[in-house]
Parts: structure tokens; C-alpha cells; sequence
């Protein structure tokens, strides 16, 4: 890219959207662990927390549907009909719903309710899929790295929903290069929560607040024109949630000269594709 040519700075993505067709991305990272324990415990049913477009609600369902498990969505809010297409694909891998009211579903100690809810035993898998084991599989990012590039990159640069994959990353770079989070939310709460995930505190990593265009789930027309410019020059998809975000705001820190000369970025593309024909059928095929 000219850009970055003309600051000298190296930009690589990792392609996480591509680990797997169906868990896609960090999801297959935080289910990786959650799955094994689920296992051992002899847990036949996953129960998880999510939104009506929540990749996380459809990469817990397509994994129950490939690796053998039921799967039961506690849903944030009514249910609407038809489905969106997240919660229609989710339906379709065999994942059942329980829809609850927005003020229940913010203010219920989620493991409780899900236990009224459910009445079978299962394995519980918090919204997003963050906990301890969470970290563990996001962590392994740093040891693939280490084997695909000879010199560690500068920058590990990522979108932030709930923490979990970027909490990961510091783990297991133990304190060595940077990592550089993009909030996908408005506000700075989120670096309290990772701080809180973390088994130790560490230096070398801050979250960027700067690039979220509105809040969760909000956009402009600069972001939607960039992600389908970026498909169309660099043949990388993005979504507008999270991936959309980090890498917009990865190049205009790179034309600010927030990056010394000679850095290398890599930016992990944590997935979240199967969000775009919801994304579309709600707001007009902006996105191709």
C-alpha cells in the first residue's frame, strides 16, 4: 500500500478467519479449551449468553453441531420473526433459544438464570466466550507467529469486544513486543476487564478508544467506504463490528506517524464474517 510504503512501515493480517468454515476466528480460540472441559466433565449440553447477531452465538452453535454437543442461546431481548441470519444459521446447526427481557438479561447473575432456564446439566460458556480457558486458546496465537515469521513483528494489533483474545495475546507474549487493542464499544471500561483477566499485570499493552464510530454496533460512511475499498485492493474481507474498525484505525494511526519508521503490525483478523448478511439485510447491502 502507498501509505504504508511512504512511512516504512510493514503491515501483515493473519488470517483467523480462516482457521475453520463454521468457527471462524477468535470464537474457535475461546471454544478450543471450553470444548475439552466440556468433555472431561462428561457435559453433553453447551449454554451460552449472547445478541441477536452475536458471532459468538453462532460459532458456539456450529461448534455443538461439528463436535457432537446440544446447544441452547439465552438470548438477549424478543424473539423477532423471520430469524436474522445469525440467529437462522445458529437455529439451523441445532442451537435452542431462550429469548429474555433487556433489563433481565443486564441485571441477572447470568450462571443463575441460566440454571432456571435449563434444566438439564451443561456446561456454561459466558457471552462472548471469555473465561481463563478462553485466554489459554487465544494465547497459542503467539506461538504460530513465532513459527511463520523469523523476526517477532513490532505490533500485534486486534479488535476488543469482551477481552478475552486480546488478554490471551499478553499472556502468552509475556511481556515482549506490543499489543495495540481497537475497542469496538465507547468507553475505556474495557481496560479494567482485561486488566482484570489478566494471571499478571504486564506493560506493554493499551486499547485504543478512538476508532468504535458511535458506540457497539454503530458505523459512518467513512468506515463502510474504507471496508469495501480494503476488499477491493487488498482482497481481505472485513466486517464493521470489530475487523472494520482495527484496520481503519491501524492505518490512520500509521499516516498520524504513531508508528516509528520500521515497525511491523501484524493484525489479527479475528473473524466475525457470518455478521455481514445481517449487517446487510438490516441496512441495504452496504457492504460486498
Amino acid at each position: 500500500m502507498p501509505l504504508l510504503d511512504s512511512k516504512g512501515i510493514r503491515l501483515f493480517v493473519k488470517r483467523d478467519d480462516e482457521i475453520h468454515p463454521e468457527i471462524a476466528g477468535n470464537k474457535w480460540r475461546k471454544l478450543k479449551y471450553n470444548l475439552q472441559a466440556a468433555r472431561r466433565q462428561q457435559l453433553q449440553t453447551l449454554v451460552t449468553f449472547g445478541g441477536a447477531f452475536s458471532n459468538h452465538i453462532a460459532a458456539t452453535a456450529a461448534a455443538g453441531k461439528v463436535f457432537g454437543f446440544r446447544t441452547i442461546g439465552i438470548l438477549r431481548g424478543e424473539r423477532v420473526e423471520p430469524l436474522n441470519p445469525t440467529l437462522k444459521l445458529a437455529q439451523d446447526y441445532g442451537m435452542q433459544f431462550h429469548f429474555v427481557d433487556r433489563s433481565t438479561y443486564r441485571t441477572a447473575d447470568r450462571l443463575a438464570l441460566a440454571k432456571l432456564l435449563c434444566k438439564e446439566k451443561f456446561y456454561f460458556i459466558p457471552e462472548g466466550g471469555t473465561n481463563a480457558l478462553a485466554l489459554k486458546g487465544c494465547s497459542e496465537i503467539v506461538k504460530e507467529v513465532q513459527n511463520q515469521f523469523d523476526e517477532q513483528p513490532d505490533y500485534y494489533a486486534l479488535a476488543c469486544g469482551t477481552g478475552g483474545t486480546i488478554g490471551g495475546l499478553i499472556q502468552g507474549l509475556k511481556g515482549k513486543a506490543q499489543v495495540l487493542g481497537f475497542s469496538a464499544l465507547k468507553g475505556d471500561f474495557l481496560i479494567k476487564e482485561v486488566t482484570n483477566l489478566l494471571d499478571k499485570q504486564y506493560s506493554n499493552w493499551s486499547i485504543n478508544t478512538d476508532y468504535h464510530f458511535g458506540g457497539y454496533a454503530k458505523f459512518k460512511p467513512a468506515l463502510i467506504d474504507f471496508i469495501n475499498d480494503f476488499k477491493a485492493t487488498q482482497d481481505i474481507p472485513l466486517e464493521p463490528i470489530y475487523t472494520g474498525k482495527m484496520l481503519y484505525g491501524i492505518l490512520d494511526l500509521v499516516e498520524q506517524d504513531y508508528f516509528p519508521k520500521g515497525t511491523t503490525i501484524l493484525a489479527i483478523h479475528t473473524g466475525g464474517l457470518q455478521g455481514l448478511r445481517g449487517f446487510n439485510q438490516r441496512f441495504g447491502d452496504l457492504l460486498y
